[in-house]
């Protein structure tokens, strides 16, 4: 899986992955930059939040041009590719399908010529919970379908649909529509524009240049590409960033709730959320996880990379010596060969490896950041074992993630999460550790110092501060279902097609004022 560091440790078996993270996006006005070289190192920054797909989209004043592509930021971009990508402002999207599959035609950002003669392109970071609603206001409207299945392309057809209004005063017309988790990035023409839900679950930031302004999902964004921090984009509020200079606009009250596995495992450690750094936070939800769950041993190990800081704080705070004890392979990532179930049986073998002479003899705590289906953890530990191992006691530096996530991260489905069939005992034993403790809700909260009411903690408590729709119209899947019965469209044929006679050897996708052309790259 992604881990929180910017290093790639995806997992080998595609049908038990663990938690997805969120979507990154990046935002950039500078006029007499290389803005399209600023927008790839910034994702790059970002890389830990999606790897299935990377795009970029730029403007020149006349025109917008995206390039985008299924794979990791350096593998869709190249050296000539960012040359050619010439503009003042930009913006790019890293992705983690949260609604639709990975397919090219779901890649971001997505673009769409307005009626008014002006191009829309948007990337999201988050994931909606009324989709089934806007597919249905898209569909009534008659707006054509670009054969995309994510709520993102829904939310950019709505935008270019108003043949009267700008982009800008579009979106405050749209934005207000939206339910669910979102921090977007968009632009036409000559405007960058960035918007946060009102209750601001996924983070987005604001940066100065020397000669412009930065939009990103993270801090570690802004500091990349030499850029100081201004604020947060507050939940609920629109930006605009033009030649004009910034100026802010309300689309809604403002209702925190950011998202608390943010601070467990999907921000870097270096990023800085609500004011309080990611690293800092792990260090203390490490401290309490000592007090809460004490043990008699000789070695704290963390398991890379999210883990290790919450084992610093617990071994500081228990007097137990902190060590390495697993090594961590860091390019274990996605890639082109498919593993063989031979492969699959060696499983986290491929990523991690024990120090056999650290733990030989040795009583562990061993400190991971989260549990969802137990086969991470029961894997370490008997590897661990047969390392010599004398005893492995495993801490979690979060509560049991009992329910699963609809504002912007892939859990199991609830039937899948370990927590939710089985008590702290029953999980103890199907991993085999000889003790379990995992860190209290408000221990971990404590740790953020955010108030409990500004935070979601639904992946913990089961309480969604955002409604969720009735019935089964939600899920990372909707649209192929929904669409199916509103347009009577079979999107299987578009998911199905060989990437290679998709994606052979033609310009990158363009689009400029009055209609747009696309063209695979």
């Amino acid at each position: 899986m992604p881990r929180g560091d910017g290093r790639l440790s995806h997992d080998l078996d595609p049908q038990r992955p663990g938690p997805q993270d969120a979507c990154g996006v990046f935002g950039v006005w500078a006029p007499g930059e290389e803005v399209a070289n600023l927008t790839y190192f910034g994702l790059y920054a970002l890389q830990h939040r999606g790897q299935e797909a990377a795009g970029i989209a730029v403007s020149d004043g006349s025109s917008v041009v995206v390039y985008k592509d299924l794979g990791l930021v350096a593998q869709v971009f190249d050296e000539p590719t960012l040359a050619s990508l010439r503009g003042h402002l930009a913006i790019g999207h890293t992705r983690y399908s949260t609604t639709g599959g990975s397919t090219w035609e779901n890649a971001q950002p997505t673009i769409r010529s307005t009626t008014a003669g002006t191009t829309v392109a948007l990337a999201h970071n988050g994931n909606l919970v009324n989709t089934a609603d806007l597919q249905r206001d898209v569909a009534e409207q008659g707006l054509g379908s670009d054969g995309s299945t994510n709520d993102t392309s829904l939310v950019t057809m709505l935008l270019a649909s108003y043949p009267d209004l700008s982009v800008e005063a579009a979106a405050l017309k749209v934005l207000p529509r939206l339910r669910g988790a979102f921090s977007f990035v968009f632009m036409d023409e000559s405007t960058l524009y960035a918007a946060r839900d009102p209750h601001g679950v996924r983070p987005l930031v604001l940066g100065r240049l020397e000669r412009g302004w930065v939009v990103a999902s993270e801090t570690a964004a802004l500091d990349i590409v030499g850029a100081s921090v201004v604020r947060e984009i507050e939940p609920g509020e629109l930006i605009a960033i033009d030649a004009e200079g910034l100026r802010s606009t309300r689309f809604a009250a403002p209702e925190p709730k950011g998202c608390l596995f943010e601070y467990v495992y999907i921000a870097r450690p270096d990023a800085t959320l609500a004011g309080r750094n990611v690293h800092a936070t792990r260090v203390q939800i490490g401290r309490q996880l000592a007090k809460e769950h004490p043990v008699e041993a000789d070695l704290v190990i963390g398991v890379p990379e999210s883990g290790i800081p919450a084992a610093i704080g617990y071994a500081e705070a228990s007097g137990i010596t902190y060590g390495a004890g697993l090594m961590k392979n860091p390019y274990v990532g996605r890639t082109f060969i498919q593993p063989s179930q031979t492969l699959r049986q060696l499983g986290i073998r491929l990523k991690l490896n024990p120090l056999r002479e650290n733990v030989r003899g040795k009583r562990l705590v061993v400190v991971d950041d989260s549990i969802v289906r137990g086969n991470t953890q029961r894997a370490i530990v008997r590897m661990l074992r047969e390392a010599g191992a004398l005893e492995v006691h495993v801490r979690i530096s979060s509560p049991p993630v009992s329910w699963p996530c609809f504002y912007g991260i892939d859990f199991a489905t609830r039937a899948e999460l370990l927590a939710n069939g089985l008590d702290n005992e029953g999980i103890r034993r199907s991993i085999g550790a000889d003790t379990l403790g995992y860190v209290s809700l408000p221990g971990l909260i404590a740790a953020t110092e955010q108030p409990k009411t500004r935070l979601c903690r639904a992946c913990f408590d089961g309480e969604y501060p955002i409604e969720l729709p009735a019935g089964n119209l939600i899920g990372k899947h909707v649209l192929e279902g929904v669409g199916r019965r509103v347009t009577g469209a079979a999107p299987e044929a578009a998911r199905s097609a060989p990437r290679g006679a998709e994606h052979g050897g033609t310009p990158p996708l363009v689009a400029s004022p009055g209609g747009a052309t696309v063209h695979r790259p």
